[in-house]
């Protein structure tokens, strides 16, 4: 095992790539403490949004996500064949579809939560409370910042302009 930090050297003095390195590495141990299940982190996050919100139309849940269509399509179908997830005709509007949790996908999700709840535990081992709350506090503080969604939004927006 290397004894050398995730983010070594000089490239560390920048915070951008701290959180980067960081957010491949818990983005992998994520995919790898929930690969059991057969799903993947894109498909918990769909399922902890439907439990959150509710049914929703599935351009809605795509955007409040900030998942691509396309992505979302195979997600949803992914969800559907293992009966995690149901999509119907939306009762407002017969032209879309809402999405749904199923009971089983109500089950799977707590399971899902349980071990994200480990990891967390894994990953910021080396932490006290007290600064696994200030990290927490700081990184929803970011997730919610106007500045950084409309930053991240603005870029997507152009990298799909420039893939038509």
């Amino acid at each position: 095992m290397s004894e050398a930090p995730l983010v070594p050297g000089t490239v560390a003095e920048h915070t951008i790539c701290l959180l980067i390195k960081l957010g491949q590495v818990a983005f992998r141990l994520a995919e790898d403490g929930i690969g059991g299940t057969g799903l993947r982190v894109r498909h918990y996050s769909v399922l902890q949004a439907l439990a959150d919100n509710g049914a929703m139309p599935q351009l809605a849940l795509g955007s409040f996500l900030r998942i691509d269509p396309a992505t979302m399509v195979t997600t949803l179908d992914d969800l559907e064949r293992t009966g995690y997830a149901e999509r119907k005709r939306d009762p407002q509007d017969r032209r879309r579809y809402a999405v749904d949790i199923t009971a089983e996908g109500r089950k799977v999700l707590a399971d899902l939560n349980r071990t994200l709840v480990g990891l967390d535990g894994e990953v910021l081992a080396d932490l006290g409370a007290t600064e696994r709350d200030s990290l927490h506090a700081l990184l929803g503080s970011l997730a919610g910042s106007p500045t950084l969604t409309s930053l991240f939004d603005a870029a997507r927006e152009q990298n799909g302009a420039r893939r038509a």
